[in-house]
């Protein structure tokens, strides 16, 4: 997928800063944004304004990396 935007988030999970794609979603798809980390394969929210999509796929990247250290998958180090 390609993006419009990267955003670099501050200390997401208190130790990780993953880079963060950020893209307006068509009409047609509902309308506001899209956040996701490209190093975490699947790792994506949604929201009405920027704003609420960061917030929500930094809880999103949170929860990733949560399950797959109980799942024991290898958790990728973030994008420098």
């Amino acid at each position: 997928m390609h993006c419009g935007s990267y955003y670099a988030v501050k200390e997401i999970a208190m130790e990780h800063n993953y880079k963060i794609c950020l893209s307006a979603l068509s009409s047609d798809d509902g309308g506001g944004y899209l956040a996701f980390a490209p190093a975490l394969k699947g790792c994506s929210s949604t929201g009405e304004t920027k704003e609420q999509a960061m917030k929500n796929v930094e809880e999103a990247i949170e929860l990733w990396i949560e399950t797959a250290e109980e799942m024991g998958w290898e958790v990728p180090e973030p994008e420098r």
